[in-house]
């Protein structure tokens, strides 16, 4: 008999909850109750116990965590080796209740998780040199740090999110922020006739001329120097630049590459300086199959004027802890492996909201596995900027993440995309704010923006507004309340009810400021006082049925399936029966006004 690696078990459950939570294929038809409590019953007829203490939907196959897993000396054995499902087995079982339309969708899927274990194992492979390497970081503690230390940890709901898609294991190596490497740029001369560009980057220091990448310094006068990831120069190769425009002014690769940079937690965004971003298109797909790492030209101009519209609200609102980042300067040939974004980050102590919850490198026995939680990144920003105090650091960053989202929502009609990876907790003089990058996936109300006397902002994307004031309420809830509030909190202090509690509290505040409004009501009926929660219908939208049949616009705005509403006391729901999931309550569509 194979052995099955607690990586794979890790995996496996993290896959099966997932399928659960989105009842994808009627899977929570196989669930059965008895004196002991609730049963999901496999393809290969193997009957998994489920538990009732995941924050987002009703049962949940425990999962083992990957910190458990140590290896002996002799014999190589694993803690967490025995129990649990294997990942064949949940796919066999995905396969069973799989409609004969989606075997495309399902073979895909297939291959996110065989390379999501592959992308595991590497990193367990690795785990001695990257912990070394991060402990001779840890002196200075950049940003870099916290990126490579938060790309080591599980997305909160999405559980293949470690797969990039078509890269090779030696690719991840060279290239993925959790193995903390450093890599040269690519470059490509593209004739001036097909750029579109809002700076002139030659005036970075950092970029190069024709002469330093082997190419003719005369070519200066006809062609501007792009930027390319290492990665996508053979997508590039492949472009059909035999066709117009390109056709009578080709792009040349440059033979040389130049500048040294290191990835952030995108893997597409590398950091050129402390304070300098470079976001450059990936021939991959995260979290989906659908969702691609390439860069659509018109979400630069978009991710441009969202900014400015939040720096518009922000002038109006000189309280809110917030800042963001500086996007303003990027370019593009109008092919979504031609593009660059140069990212400008303020002064102070960064750490993404992602990283929160890693464990730090330096701590004596972390990798033994031994039965204490490790030391997170969080309770060192308890011990430096709240006396140690964890709950009054989570109330913190609650108290500024909700000011400013109900804010938003609230006043303006507008809901952000900033999930933990878009957002950061910016240190600086003692005070903490939040600080948020990438906003081009925001959704806004024109009405209401037109109400608080704010331009409309002509966005190239019309999904980028709304006049459902539940479509803002769903983003709302899917992101700034499960994945940037919950998630965290819960993560750090590993109790729904306590979790639940101190998120309710923060939420309850941010919209007791905002006063009985018509918006503000929407929002507390929406959470607070919900019956469920909405929830993401990832794998559905993103890999496993086509959007010829889900009918999503938007892949990464599909909602199909509803959870616990653990802002609420949450009964003993194994005691009361199963609440498999089901289509969000929501109320008709209304026009703002």
């Amino acid at each position: 008999m194979t052995r099955v690696s607690g990586r794979e078990r890790h995996l496996a459950a993290r896959v099966l909850n997932a399928l659960i939570r989105e009842d994808y294929g009627g899977i929570t038809a196989r669930l059965t109750r008895d004196r002991k409590g609730v049963t999901l019953r496999l393809a290969s007829g193997r009957r998994v116990r489920l538990a009732a203490d995941s924050p987002f939907q009703d049962f949940a196959v425990p999962v083992p965590p990957l910190g458990a897993e140590k290896t002996e000396k002799a014999g190589k054995t694993e803690k967490n080796a025995e129990g649990g499902p294997s990942l064949a087995e949940v796919l066999r079982t995905l396969e069973a209740v799989a409609e004969p339309a989606d075997a495309a969708g399902v073979a895909a899927f297939t291959r996110e998780c065989r390379e999501t274990l592959t992308a595991l194992e590497l990193h367990h492979r690795h785990r001695g040199r990257v912990l070394s390497r991060l402990r001779s970081e840890s002196t200075g503690r950049g940003l870099i740090f916290y990126e490579a230390l938060a790309a080591g940890v599980d997305h909160p709901v999405y559980p293949t999110a470690r797969c990039r898609l078509g890269l090779s294991p030696d690719d991840l190596v060279g290239h993925a922020p959790e193995f903390v490497p450093a890599f040269r740029l690519a470059w490509a001369a593209v004739p001036y006739g097909h750029v579109t560009a809002t700076v002139d980057p030659g005036d970075f220091p950092w970029w190069p001329l024709p002469e330093h990448v082997g190419l003719p310094r005369a070519m200066s006068r006809t062609h501007l120097l792009f930027p390319v990831h290492p990665l996508t120069v053979p997508a590039l190769a492949d472009a059909p630049f035999a066709d117009a425009p390109f056709a009578d002014a080709p792009v040349i690769a440059a033979p040389e590459p130049y500048l040294t940079v290191r990835p952030t937690l995108s893997m597409r965004t590398v950091e050129v300086g402390e304070r300098i971003h470079l976001k450059l298109p990936l021939p991959t797909s995260t979290l989906g199959l659908r969702n691609r790492r390439s860069i659509k030209p018109g979400t630069l101009r978009d991710g441009a004027l969202a900014e400015s519209l939040l720096r518009e609200v922000l002038a109006r609102e000189p309280l809110m802890r917030v800042s963001l980042t500086d996007e303003q300067a990027y370019g593009h040939a109008g092919h979504e492996y031609l593009g660059w974004l140069v990212r400008g980050l303020p002064e102070g102590e960064i750490v993404p909201v992602a990283a929160l919850l890693a464990a730090l490198p330096e701590l004596p026995g972390l990798d033994s596995g031994e039965g204490r939680r490790p030391r997170m990144v969080l309770h060192d920003l308890a011990d430096w900027f709240h006396g140690g105090d964890l709950t009054a650091l989570l109330r913190d960053y609650l108290a500024a993440l909700f000011d400013w989202n109900v804010t938003l929502f609230v006043r303006y009609g507008i809901a952000l995309e900033a999930h933990q990876q878009n957002l950061a907790l910016l240190f600086r003089d003692g005070s903490m704010r939040l600080l948020i990058k990438d906003n081009d996936g925001l959704l806004a109300s024109p009405d209401l923006l037109r109400a608080a006397g704010i331009e409309v902002p002509d966005f190239g994307d019309d999904r980028m507004l709304t006049r459902d004031p539940h479509a803002l309420a769903d983003v709302f809830v899917t992101i700034t309340l499960h994945l940037a509030a919950m998630a965290v909190v819960h993560g750090a202090l590993a109790d729904v009810a306590t979790a639940g509690g101190l998120v309710r509290e923060a939420l309850s505040a941010a919209l007791d400021r905002c006063g009985d409004v018509p918006m503000a009501a929407l929002l507390r009926a929406r959470t607070i006082d919900a019956a469920r929660l909405v929830g993401k219908s990832m794998l559905v939208a993103g890999t496993l049925v086509a959007k010829e049949r889900t009918g999503a616009r938007d892949i990464n705005k599909f909602y199909g399936t509803t959870g616990p509403n653990y802002l609420r006391p949450r009964p003993n729901r194994a005691a009361v029966g199963i609440a498999p999931p089901r289509e969000a309550d929501r109320r008709a569509p209304e026009r703002l006004s």
